[in-house]
């Protein structure tokens, strides 16, 4: 292990992203910690303590805690990712812009724009709710959270969110470019890995005092260490669909007779059925703070909060939604079986055409539905067990699922590099010349 450590640094240009990707990881954790104009920190994380587990406190999680902070940072990298998910559906629905992904590069960047206008559109909105919230909350003991509320305040956060989203947009779109792994994720990751020592922190100090014991650790742990194992087999597990080519002809020289397969992943849709799903639960919190001191505000916080029956229904029905939803988006199988008989593919068995497209569709249908179900699961239990052992560490299915999702991503890219090396350094031992040094 060490010496693959020492390897990764010897590539330069291996090193070269590494480093970049951390200076700007770097750049995002100082942002975070810079907070708006005209705000009681203090008080604000007197505040944040009592939404430990609600809808908010697990989106502070996923902003690095700058939500919690109030920092320029506080809308992170959501955003933009809420932006993209959007255009990538209806790049899938809207023929002028399926039009656009089929012209290349230059379609690829008119669409980019796009998200980045929406991106925009999206931060201005979200900018305005919190600033209205901001305005509207007290301590327990009174203190506001805004001591000079009104116009100017809430015109100078708006622009300061809305540049600070614009920022983290563009940090993680450097990271693409130039750095190593996907930006937006790999932002989302460290900012999940945020307040990984202030939890545990509290759990050792719950257990020094003896308000926890050792079998409620223990218990967590082999739990935690199960789930975990469990995210990362269904993330890498496979449904391959045997494919063989028949033989062509093509001017003298007899091509295809291969057999090969078609890969199913299991986890087709990733993080993002949860993130739809907590995204649309996440509304009616919203909506109830623009009614503070009421009772829709008591109806919708008693209701729609996590651990309660309505909440983990409506939870579980929308991920299994949204699961099947973006998958048939993101994997036609209209589409797959008319590019396997365009090249002369075909499944065993099944007839080209329609009859394809339909075996697939009912092979993905099969395999989806246990997918999804250990979704709700790993979504919903993982909170209930925290609150059964009186154990303050949140590892909800987001969670997992964008940190063993990302690290498996940059695993297997700091493996190609390595490969690639390798291929390289036989190819300059045995001397292999092309046709032009001969």
């Amino acid at each position: 292990m060490i010496n693959s450590i020492i390897n990764i640094f010897k590539i330069e240009e291996l090193r070269q992203k590494i480093l970049f990707t951390l200076l700007i990881i770097l750049v995002f954790r100082i942002g975070t910690h810079i907070p708006l104009p005209g705000i009681n920190a203090s008080a604000l994380a007197q505040f944040f303590e009592t939404l430990r587990g609600t809808v908010f406190g697990i989106y502070d999680i996923f902003v690095g805690g700058a939500l919690s902070r109030a920092s320029i940072f506080a809308l992170g990298i959501m955003p933009y990712i809420s932006a993209s998910i959007i255009m990538q559906l209806l790049s899938n629905t809207l023929p002028n812009l399926q039009r656009l992904q089929r012209e290349g590069e230059h379609g690829r960047r008119v669409i980019n724009q796009y998200s980045r206008l929406l991106t925009v559109l999206i931060a201005s909105v979200q900018a305005f709710g919190i600033t209205s919230f901001l305005q509207t909350l007290k301590t327990q003991t009174g203190i506001p959270i805004v001591p000079n509320p009104g116009l100017l305040f809430t015109i100078t956060t708006v622009i300061t969110l809305v540049g600070g989203a614009i920022f983290v947009m563009w940090l993680g779109e450097q990271i693409d470019e130039r750095g190593i792994g996907r930006g937006s994720s790999v932002l989302i990751l460290i900012g999940s890995l945020d307040t990984f020592p202030a939890e545990i922190r509290a759990v050792s100090n719950l257990l020094l005092s003896g308000t926890i014991t050792w079998i409620n650790v223990l218990i967590f742990l082999a739990f935690f260490v199960l789930i975990t194992s469990a995210v990362v087999i269904i993330t890498e597990v496979q449904r391959r669909i045997p494919i063989h080519y028949a033989k062509r002809v093509v001017g003298k020289a007899v091509v295809g007779g291969q057999t090969t397969y078609l890969p199913l992943t299991v986890n087709v849709a990733g993080v993002i059925p949860i993130i739809f799903a907590q995204s649309v639960l996440i509304f009616p919190q919203t909506i109830s703070t623009m009614f503070p001191n009421t009772q829709i505000q008591v109806i919708f916080q008693t209701y729609f909060s996590p651990g309660t029956l309505i909440y983990d229904i409506l939870y579980g029905i929308l991920i299994l939604f949204f699961a099947y939803f973006y998958t048939s988006i993101v994997l036609n199988p209209k589409d797959i079986a008319d590019n396997l008989q365009r090249y002369g593919g075909f499944i065993p068995g099944i007839r080209p055409g329609d009859a394809t497209a339909q075996y697939i569709d009912h092979v993905m249908s099969r395999i989806l539905l246990p997918a999804s179900i250990f979704f709700i699961f790993i979504a919903i239990a993982p909170y209930h067990l925290s609150k059964l052992l009186n154990i303050p560490f949140y590892f909800g299915g987001t969670r997992i699922l964008i940190i063993v999702g990302v690290i498996l991503d940059l695993v297997n890219q700091i493996n190609s590099y390595l490969i690639m090396k390798q291929y390289d350094a036989l190819i300059k031992k045995g001397k292999i010349r092309g046709w032009r040094a001969s």
